[in-house]
């Protein structure tokens, strides 16, 4: 086909033309993004914990007053609930993957470190707490009962040992052989060793900024505490009626309590994320209508432009053009219009993305995503026109150039 006839119409028609490639520039702009962002949301939400977490349920556990024999409690608390039927393990702890709450400590090398080497988040846990988790020991040992102790918010006496997520040991030893060597934790101020690795580990926060995810460790530690929480594991296919009986376990041992939120793991997840699901869909949305609009607009303009363009429709219908060749010239004009869009749209995409990536610290956008985007953009301007350029082929010469 000659494009002679095409540009010269265009440019004939600049406004039109210049409407279709500013709105098809926006609409390939924001749905580059908003994909980007979808897909970055979703995996967010989709990161393992390391945890088994469809058998996991958590109970959050508040004493009444202030009493003096906590250790007493929380010793026969455990005790109870690992004896419940169709419990796997349980243990007490300050925080749990997935809660968006809890503890982080500065990590160094080296004794009087001015710098940290990175961050890490802390778990407090028993001997009972791997097997509780279900997480996978890659490297070393599990802690044994003469390394626990009590602690509670305001003091404990450094942990005597910890167990790292793979993660973190490779933050902090690049070259390996992390096991069996000691770390400095801001708060303690003394070396620990490191006595297991675990294969993964999230830490509790699931919108950790630039913190690395999994960076996390398990100490030592019986948490003693007024308010705590108790991660119980269950037998495959008994997590309801588990946690049934654990609450009444609970409030049978004592009343003066609140059990103040039991959740699995998985209810966790879900509200975890449940604002990154959200966004998701409200930009899906957002995209659609801005399809939708877009396709519209392609359709009005075309439609107005074969509207003006009946004579010379049914000048080139008289001298012999087909109908074939008359869809094929809009489509055609369409499409150039919409490349045109599309790389004005790739440019305005990475733009929009830079700024966001300024104000909201999100990762940069990928080529890959602006060429989906620039692909569906134009499909779209091809299937919009498709109505139009079919009215147009179906002039019959005789009325086209019959004056009005």
């Amino acid at each position: 086909m000659e494009l002679g006839p095409i540009l010269s119409a265009m440019r004939r028609n600049k406004v039109g033309a210049s409407i279709i490639v500013i709105q098809t520039a926006i609409t390939l702009a924001i749905l580059c993004n908003s994909l980007f962002i979808i897909q970055q949301r979703l995996r967010l939400s989709s990161r393992p914990t390391g945890a088994q977490e469809e058998t996991i349920f958590t109970i959050a556990n508040q004493w009444v007053g202030n009493p003096p024999d906590l250790v007493a409690r929380v010793q026969a608390d455990l005790a109870a609930l690992r004896a419940v039927p169709g419990v796997v393990d349980a243990f007490v702890s300050n925080s749990y993957p997935l809660s968006n709450g809890g503890w982080d400590d500065g990590i160094s090398l080296e004794a009087g470190d001015q710098h940290w080497v990175t961050q890490g988040a802390l778990y407090f846990s028993d001997e009972h707490g791997l097997t509780t988790l279900g997480l996978k020991l890659v490297a070393g040992r599990n802690f044994n009962a003469m390394e626990i102790a009590d602690r509670n918010d305001l003091e404990g006496k450094p942990p005597s040992a910890v167990i790292v997520s793979q993660a973190l040991a490779s933050t902090l030893f690049p070259l390996g052989g992390a096991l069996g060597k000691s770390i400095y934790l801001a708060s303690q101020k003394q070396k620990t060793p490191i006595v297991g690795i675990v294969d993964r580990l999230q830490e509790p926060w699931v919108h950790g900024g630039n913190r690395h995810s999994e960076n996390a460790m398990l100490q030592p530690y019986r948490y003693v505490e007024q308010y705590s929480h108790y991660i119980v594991r269950a037998r495959p296919g008994q997590l309801e009626s588990v946690i049934k009986d654990t609450q009444k376990q609970l409030l049978g041992i004592n009343r003066a309590r609140i059990l103040e939120r039991t959740r699995t793991m998985t209810e966790s997840r879900r509200l975890a994320y449940r604002d990154d699901r959200g966004l998701a869909v409200i930009l899906g949305v957002v995209s659609a209508i801005m399809l939708i609009v877009t396709a519209f607009g392609i359709i009005g303009v075309t439609s107005f432009w074969v509207a003006q363009r009946r004579r010379q429709i049914g000048i080139r219908r008289a001298v012999g053009a087909s109908q074939t060749a008359i869809l094929r010239y809009f489509q055609t004009e369409n499409l150039m219009i919409a490349a045109a869009g599309a790389a004005l749209g790739i440019v305005l995409a990475f733009a929009l993305n830079l700024w966001m990536a300024g104000k909201f610290e999100i990762a940069r956008l990928q080529i890959g995503y602006t060429v989906v985007a620039a692909i569906l953009v134009m499909l779209l301007g091809q299937i919009a026109v498709l109505w139009p350029a079919l009215r147009a082929a179906s002039i019959s010469p005789v009325v086209a150039i019959r004056n009005v």
